[in-house]
């Protein structure tokens, strides 16, 4: 039964880690898409960041 505890511990860790660089990658996105010198770069980092958050109908 240890086993499948230890298990489920790393799956836990792995899929916050996960979610914490996807967190990231949005910020730095985000900050771009603000930030960015040229009309082109921020027209960029929108799109991107658009087809990150984009939601699928459920």
């Amino acid at each position: 039964m240890s086993e499948i505890a230890q298990l489920l511990y790393y799956a836990a860790a792995l899929s916050g880690c996960a979610g914490l660089l996807y967190t990231g990658v949005l910020f730095v996105v985000a900050l771009v898409s603000v930030l960015a010198p040229t009309p082109e770069r921020r027209k960029d980092a929108r799109t991107t960041l658009t087809i990150l958050v984009r939601r699928r109908p459920r």
